[in-house]
């Protein structure tokens, strides 16, 4: 089978979490009645004019900083012509010649080797509106229409399917980050337009394919699982990839045609002739700089390489930022990060993921999961014991230090405590020392029998240390 080279470009939608809508004062609300957060502005009345959200500005400018993108001297706005009944106006206020940020890029580790993703630009526009189809009907809901939309769209540098979501993903991150949105493709914040082709010449592109309004990172895996599939079997077969916009149903898990794309669509773009050019000053963006946090690529480094933890680890604790603040918090306050990394990917994002909470939600303070490790690291308690009394505190929301106590699991620690348990186990079960020097591997059985004994409070190293020590004296 011939092998052809895969390249994809993204353009991803997100809504920014402000309070009014881009160009009127309607609320910017996703649990709302239909068609109740709309003016006389969304719906285009004659007269009406557009008042660009300052806020909106503010979150595109972070954005674009944080991607590294160039910015410009001056705002401006451009309108994009079309007539469909998703936008009133006929026409979408967005950024086609004077985007908010160009010639951007992103870093995103795959598989352990560093990459840059080149970002086109990210423009701000206004979302349109939202249509429900039926058998033989639409009904609409101009909620959604006006709402702040920041698209960002990568140069047609992305190589598999796991550079594409990856990049995704760290997207993603950046948006929650900066705090510009929740970015929740459950509620629509998020949403990505597909671009991939296929070329047998490894220096040129083939015919590019966009796939629409794909709503998960998930469905743009199988859309780009399925669109590859399609078009190589095309090309094997000696056919031609049609240049053209398709629809990814997640249900039937393959993408259909809406419509052929032989030259770009002529949207006759000229300037919003209603919003004059707004200066953007070196002060704004000095300002905005310092407010942006360190982000995924970085967060990942510094914890590899200051703090000594997996890139595993790293990865799934910079996932979520309040979990990454927490993590941060607990070791400016004295805590060993690879300890309270082994116990938050493990012990506390099980919990969170069992039960869908986020780690605010929780009675854990940092102090007390730290004191909870310098238990665990001064042989006081076990690893084990830990874990399993940092579970019950958090299914039952108590605090883990008053459980620990309460539950008296302090570690036996004192070797002549440890070896009178030993010998009551050897001398109940003679065979058993019978059994090791003839070779059987009884060793951790016999560990387990004192374990059971001490309830699991006998101090591992030491109790294999004594029982080798007693062993070796019955020979």
């Amino acid at each position: 089978m011939m092998m052809y080279k895969v390249v994809i470009g993204l353009e991803v939608h997100c809504q920014l979490n402000t309070k009014s809508k881009n160009f009127s004062s309607s609320l910017n609300s996703y649990n709302s009645l239909v068609n109740s957060n709309i003016s006389s502005v969304d719906l285009a009345y004659p007269g009406t004019l557009p008042v660009v959200n300052k806020e909106a500005v503010y979150k595109s400018l972070k954005t674009a900083i944080a991607l590294n993108c160039e910015i410009p001297k001056y705002l401006s706005f451009d309108r994009k012509n079309y007539f469909y009944p998703d936008l009133p106006k006929g026409y979408q206020i967005t950024q086609m010649h004077n985007p908010i940020g160009k010639n951007g890029y992103l870093m995103i580790n795959v598989d352990g080797v560093d990459k840059k993703v080149l970002i086109h630009d990210t423009h701000l526009e206004e979302d349109t509106a939202n249509l429900n189809h039926y058998s033989n009907y639409s009904l609409i809901d101009y909620n959604r229409c006006g709402i702040p939309l920041l698209e960002t769209v990568t140069e047609p540098c992305l190589y598999s399917i796991k550079e594409a979501i990856c990049f995704l993903e760290a997207l993603r991150s950046l948006f929650i980050y900066c705090g510009i949105s929740d970015a929740r493709s459950d509620k629509g914040q998020i949403r990505c337009d597909v671009n991939v082709s296929l070329s047998k010449d490894y220096n040129k592109l083939g015919t590019r394919v966009e796939m629409k309004n794909i709503n998960t990172f998930n469905n743009v895996k199988e859309a780009l699982e399925y669109e590859i599939k399609r078009q190589t079997e095309i090309l094997n077969n000696g056919g031609k990839i049609i240049q053209e916009t398709r629809r990814y149903d997640d249900n039937l898990k393959q993408s259909f045609s809406m419509r052929n794309k032989v030259d770009a669509i002529d949207y006759k773009y000229f300037t919003e002739p209603n919003i004059p050019k707004i200066k953007i000053s070196d002060e704004l963006i000095t300002k905005i700089k310092e407010e942006i946090p360190m982000l995924q690529f970085d967060l990942v480094n510094k914890y590899i390489n200051e703090y000594n933890i997996s890139r595993v680890d790293a990865t799934t604790i910079v996932k979520d930022r309040k979990i990454s603040d927490f993590y941060q918090l607990c070791i400016n306050k004295g805590g060993n990060p690879i300890y309270l990394a082994n116990f938050i990917t493990g012990v506390i994002l099980s919990h969170l993921n069992k039960f869908n909470l986020s780690i605010d939600k929780i009675k854990l303070e940092a102090d007390s999961l730290n004191k909870l490790l310098d238990m665990v690291i001064n042989n006081k308690i076990s690893n084990k014991q830990a874990k399993e009394v940092l579970t019950k505190a958090l299914e039952e929301d108590k605090d883990v230090i008053s459980l620990v106590n309460s539950l008296n699991i302090s570690q036996i620690t004192n070797k002549d405590e440890i070896l009178n348990v030993v010998k009551e186990v050897l001398d109940e079960n003679p065979n058993l020392v019978k059994d090791y020097h003839d070779g059987k591997k009884v060793f951790d059985y016999i560990i387990g029998q004192i374990m059971k004994k001490t309830k699991g409070r006998a101090n591992p190293k030491l109790t294999s240390i004594v029982l080798k020590e007693e062993l070796d004296l019955r020979a």
